[in-house]
């Protein structure tokens, strides 16, 4: 198996992690670099020093790391983040005065300063073709306005989440993991839109942390009325708890009397019934209809929230 020597070079915090061939180069974690992208040389950061990987876990061609950053270069980038600044003020006057109805977010200056980004958000579709030639006219350079989602805006302006720490996206999640209103239900959350969005008004990122754990001990768990046979004897399943892995059965005495006990997962054994497993579409559809009814919000806001992330 054919392997290759890389480095991981990230361009902005908490952004994806771009595989380069560090050449001869003695590049090593922590390492400002300038590398030759899609959208011409820009300035990174060695986050993943020099390791070995699976050909075939590399995007062809892999790209070259050209230098180690040296004082000039470092200079240069702190000048183009000192001069997004000011284009980003320009730009939001640009786009008062051309009554747009979008949101500017961010501005990017590639290393050679041969484009300026402007990242934005919208409803729907901007015609933004006479501010692209107003912001030309200014910066004469090349200029891109891109269009993002709430949750890539979340990212790029950062803030605290519903935890009060700060939000995972702007900190240290390179990608944005799926995330769908099955996992609320499987962790046994409730469906309130308030307590299951983030900041971006989306699924929080959070619900596919633990989701492989909830759902490999889902497969364990004895369904709701399901008779089990426990070291308390034989008895009915009312409940289940799957951070504790406890299951709560309802066990009848000689004399007649009732009493629930709970009792550890592996200490269960089912007679008839069968195992908890995954959420079934239906009911998730029963609950979202649920929450739309009770909650005191928009309809269509709820409905945004519950696609699939």
């Amino acid at each position: 198996m054919f392997m290759v020597t890389v480095v991981g070079i990230r361009f902005k915090k908490a952004g994806k992690i771009y595989y380069f061939d560090p050449s001869d180069l003695d590049i090593k974690k922590d390492d400002n670099v300038i590398v030759e992208t899609a959208r011409g040389i820009e300035f990174g950061e060695c986050v993943i020093g020099p390791k070995q990987i699976k050909e075939e876990q590399i995007i062809s061609p892999l790209k070259v790391v050209l230098r180690k950053a040296d004082e000039v270069d470092i200079k240069k980038h702190e000048e183009n983040i000192s001069k997004e600044k000011e284009a980003f003020d320009i730009c939001t006057e640009k786009i008062e005065g051309h009554k747009l109805v979008m949101k500017l977010i961010d501005v990017e200056y590639t290393f050679d300063n041969n484009k300026v980004i402007f990242y934005f958000t919208a409803d729907g579709r901007v015609d933004f073709r006479d501010l692209v030639k107003d912001l030309a006219a200014v910066f004469r350079t090349r200029i891109e306005l891109r269009q993002i989602g709430v949750r890539d805006e979340a990212k790029m302006i950062g803030g605290l989440g519903p935890c009060g720490r700060p939000m995972c996206c702007s900190t240290f999640l390179g990608d944005f993991a799926p995330v769908s209103i099955k996992m609320a239900k499987e962790q046994n959350l409730s469906l309130n839109p308030t307590k299951i969005s983030g900041i971006c008004g989306r699924l929080m990122c959070c619900l596919n942390y633990e989701q492989e754990t909830y759902e490999g001990i889902r497969k364990r768990l004895p369904k709701v009325t399901s008779i089990v046979e426990t070291p308390y004897g034989r008895g009915e399943v009312v409940g289940n708890s799957v951070v504790k892995e406890m299951v709560k059965v309802k066990i009848k005495s000689k004399e007649g009397e009732e009493s629930i006990i709970q009792v550890p997962i592996d200490e269960v054994t089912i007679i008839s019934g069968g195992f908890e497993g995954a959420i079934d579409e239906a009911q998730i559809k029963i609950e979202i209809a649920k929450a739309v009814v009770e909650a005191d919000e928009d309809v269509n806001v709820i409905k945004e929230l519950f696609k699939e992330n």
